[in-house]
């Protein structure tokens, strides 16, 4: 396996109602360290279904996810080990709502990687500082906006060091003047280097930042290329169609 690859999915499948919903058929896709991914394709792509099956949220009917050099889906794998190393960032914020939001970002780094209280407070206020919120730290998740409440959620993640970071429609759930402000924290990830994998109907975003497109449809990958092929010139019908209706 080229050392260069983070992520490397051999053949992924996922089937429901005994084979009838094919929600992923047959995927093959790697992730290079340091790439900015983005999956687009309509709703019921399986795109989301794609990025779940990365970190094992969602368990492949079929074939083999290989991160870091370790097969993933071998019922041997301690797949908890694995998640530290890929942060997961959802529509809905999932953060605990009767915890500030220090105490929000700190419980992980303390629980799971065995720092220091003091220390994961220091790394969690550096985070709050880079995305303007560290006035909120002792705030509640009902006292914020929602794009506070994602950027919060994109910082928890970071406040693990992970290897990977996996974007599930972060900015659908949001007011349409929110979503600049997520983006940007997310276009400072990408040009600091960080690995992304990001599932969204920003194709500005995915035009700009992605260095792959992915295009989904009916649980395959239809076409994978570099944003400006994918957007002036994309060589699938399907393509055609899709980016027809939305650009």
């Amino acid at each position: 396996m080229n050392d260069n690859v983070i992520i490397d999915v051999k053949n992924i499948k996922k089937h429901y109602n005994n084979g009838i919903i094919k929600a992923l058929d047959g995927i093959d896709a790697q992730v290079h360290n340091g790439e900015v991914v983005v999956v687009i394709g309509p709703s019921g792509s399986g795109k989301s279904t794609f990025l779940r099956c990365l970190n094992l949220l969602e368990m492949p009917t079929d074939g083999t996810i290989t991160f870091e050099g370790h097969d993933i889906t071998d019922p041997k794998a301690n797949i908890n080990i694995h998640r530290q190393k890929m942060g997961m960032v959802f529509q809905h914020f999932n953060l605990f709502p009767h915890m500030t939001v220090i105490k929000n970002m700190t419980l992980a780094p303390i629980k799971l990687l065995g720092i220091s209280p003091k220390e994961a407070e220091k790394r969690a206020m550096e985070l709050l500082t880079r995305v303007n919120l560290a006035d909120r730290a002792n705030a509640y998740p009902s006292q914020l906006s929602g794009g506070q409440k994602q950027r919060i959620a994109i910082v928890r993640a970071l406040c693990m060091n992970p290897d990977v970071m996996l974007f599930d429609e972060p900015t659908s759930a949001l007011d349409p003047e929110m979503v600049g402000e997520v983006l940007d924290v997310m276009k400072q990830l990408a040009t600091e280097g960080m690995t992304m994998v990001v599932v969204t109907h920003e194709m500005g975003f995915a035009r700009e930042v992605g260095d792959r497109v992915i295009f989904m449809a009916d649980g395959k990958i239809v076409e994978e290329s570099n944003p400006e092929s994918i957007f002036t010139n994309p060589s699938e019908e399907r393509t055609k169609n899709f980016l027809a209706k939305v650009l």
